[in-house]
Order: structure tokens, then sequence, then C-alpha cells
């Protein structure tokens, strides 16, 4: 028998942990983000890192503690012994998303430091989830007496009305009336494993579009692809990316696969416009 010692790389190794929901380990897959830019990380090490994190957490608190003095311990632990917070002085750096030098550097932007928060927070037993709320990723821990909502970024504890008005900051057509719970409610929604993972590498998306770095832009591509085999705008991305880069025919097939798929969408005639001006590969 034949076996294959070959190490997989990075995207593989990706792809291994995101085939199904059930069984998708979010840190693992958010740590690994980075080997696109540091391929040898050794991403066993930054686990073993955040568990050595838990296990000094669980030593401080109190054994039977309730779940608000376990979520106080938590965010005492993270906030001010650990020191973690937001980078407001480097927020578009790319290492603000990647896990290990979050850990190293004590910053990061608001979905970063809540991967990191809500596994100490899972290992309080703590029912807590990450939410994808608009414009700035949040946390929420469940108690018996309602939720408890967190910016990840400062720590702070947010009340309905400091939920509601950055609600229509980002959507000001689409806050709730007075006493109307229901908009804010579909906000604070449980985002799933992928869910976070598409949000964070979007943000590396628009970092690497936004610099015209697009060899590091078909990476974050090729992991949303993965990530989300369906979501046609993906291909779009990359062949747009792979265009910059003079790699015609892969640039092709992307940019028809979207065509293809997004019968509806208001950019068709921009994107095939990008396509036919695409110098024809050679077979």
């Amino acid at each position: 028998m034949r076996i294959d010692l070959s190490v997989p790389t990075p995207l593989a190794y990706f792809a291994s942990l995101v085939q199904r929901d059930a069984e998708l380990p979010l840190l693992e897959a958010a740590a690994c983000l980075a080997q696109d830019a540091s391929p040898e990380l050794d991403v066993q090490q930054v686990l073993h890192e955040v568990d050595r994190l838990a296990e000094r957490l669980l030593r401080q608190v109190t054994r039977g503690a309730g779940e608000i003095e376990r979520l106080r311990g938590l965010n005492r632990f993270f906030f001010e012994e650990l020191g973690f917070a937001g980078n407001v002085n480097d927020y578009y750096n790319p290492d603000n998303s990647y896990l290990h030098r979050v850990l190293h550097t004590r910053r990061g932007i608001p979905i970063s430091l809540a991967v990191l928060w809500l596994e100490l927070a899972r290992g309080l037993g703590l029912s807590a989830h990450g939410v994808g709320f608009p414009g700035h990723f949040l946390v929420q821990v469940e108690l018996p007496d309602g939720l408890v909502v967190l910016d990840p970024f400062t720590g702070q504890s947010l009340g309905l009305v400091e939920l509601r008005a950055r609600i229509d900051e980002f959507q000001p057509q689409g806050g709730a009336r007075p006493g109307d719970v229901l908009p804010l409610a579909m906000h604070l929604r449980p985002a799933r494993p992928r869910q976070i993972l598409a949000r964070m590498l979007r943000n590396l998306q628009e970092i690497h579009r936004t610099q015209r770095d697009w060899a590091r832009l078909v990476q974050v591509q090729d992991r949303l692809v993965t990530l989300l085999p369906d979501a046609w705008p993906e291909y779009r991305e990359r062949g747009l990316a792979l265009a910059e880069l003079g790699q015609t025919a892969r640039a092709q097939a992307d940019l028809n696969l979207y065509l293809q798929h997004a019968s509806d969408a208001s950019d068709r005639a921009r994107v095939a416009e990008r396509l036919g001006a695409l110098p024809r590969s050679r077979s």
C-alpha cells in the first residue's frame, strides 16, 4: 500500500477543515488563514497557545461560579490582564486578521479578537456566539436573564440604545421603530463558523484590493471559493485579480463561470467587457 507523506498545501489544509459545517473547527481554520503570508506557521502551536490561556483563565475563575461571574472573569482576563484591544493606530494592517500576530501584539480588529474571546468563553462553559452586526463584528452571551452583547474591540457592553444607534449609522432607513425589537433581533442572530471565516477573508480581500496586491488577493479568493463554492461574485473577484497578474486562462475561466451563473447581476456588461479585452489564451 502506498502512503502519501507529502505535506498538504495551506489551501488543501484549509479545505480539509471547512468541508462540513457540523465539524468546522473555527479557531483552527481562522488561525491557518495566516499561512498565505507565513507558510511556515505552525497552526498547532497557535492552538496550543490559546489552550494555555484557557488554562490560566480557568485557574482564576472560582469553581462553581455563576455565568455572570464567569463572564466578568473572562473580560477582566482578556481585556485587562492580557490587554487585548482594537488596533486603532493601524486598523488596516493584514496582521490584525492573523491570529498568531494578534496573540503576540494583543491588537486586532473586532472579528479576530472575537474569535479568541469566543474560544475562551466556551472554555468556561458560557453559551457565547459571534454576531455579524452591520459594520462591526460583536459577541454575545446567553444568560438566564437575557443576552449580554459586547464589543470585542473595546470590551464595552452594549445596550439597546447603543445597538440601535449602530444599526442606524450603517442602515439609516432600516432602524427599528420605538418598541419594535424585531429588526434588532435579526441583527443579533448568531453567526455560523463559515460566516465568520468568510467575513475574515473579506476583510483581507478589501485590504489587498485597496493595496492592489493581486497575488495576495488571489490567495484570499482561493480560500473564499473553497469556503463558499456557490458564491459566484468571489469567482469574479478572483478572475479580475488573475487578469491583473496576466494569468489569462485562469482569469477567463473564472469570469466565464461568473457570467454563466450571475445572469441578473448588474455588472454583467462590465465583466463581459473585461473578459473580452483579455488576450486570447493559447491552447
